[in-house]
């Protein structure tokens, strides 16, 4: 297993160049505090993404409640700074006021696109959070 020491490089390292933002928001009276956040992106961002491709496959399309999906999605995005999948929600809503619907169903491939390359990134800084913490170190 590595050491501490190394697990620590690699954290800082990772966050270093992508998650400023989060990083702001540790605590150190609840360490789990950015693996929490990120939690609850994931389970939300699974639940939005679920909904807007349901909403696009119904018969008459409720663009406006597509809309509200895609802002709920930006915003949460935003927050925890995974700016390119809130750059693609952007372009969503454009399509959404237009409604059109080949450019929504575009949009959603590419918010999905960059999401899973975001949720990739915040499960290696997760586990190396983790990591670190049961092996007796504090994230820096």
């Amino acid at each position: 297993m590595e050491n501490v020491g190394q697990l620590r490089r690699q954290y800082v390292d990772f966050v270093a160049s992508l998650y400023r933002e989060l990083q702001k928001l540790q605590d150190e009276g609840n360490p789990y505090f950015v693996v929490e956040v990120v939690s609850l992106y994931f389970e939300d961002s699974e639940k939005l993404m679920n909904n807007l491709t349901t909403a696009l496959q119904q018969h008459v399309v409720d663009f406006k409640q597509i809309d509200a999906h895609v802002h709920q999605f930006k915003g949460s995005s935003s927050s925890i700074g995974a700016q390119r999948v809130k750059n693609m929600c952007v372009v969503f809503r454009d399509y959404c006021e237009q409604k059109n619907l080949d450019g929504c169903l575009k949009c959603l491939q590419q918010v999905k696109h960059e999401y899973y390359i975001v949720k990739n990134k915040l499960e290696t800084m997760v586990r190396l959070e983790r990591q670190i913490l049961e092996a007796g170190g504090m994230i820096p």
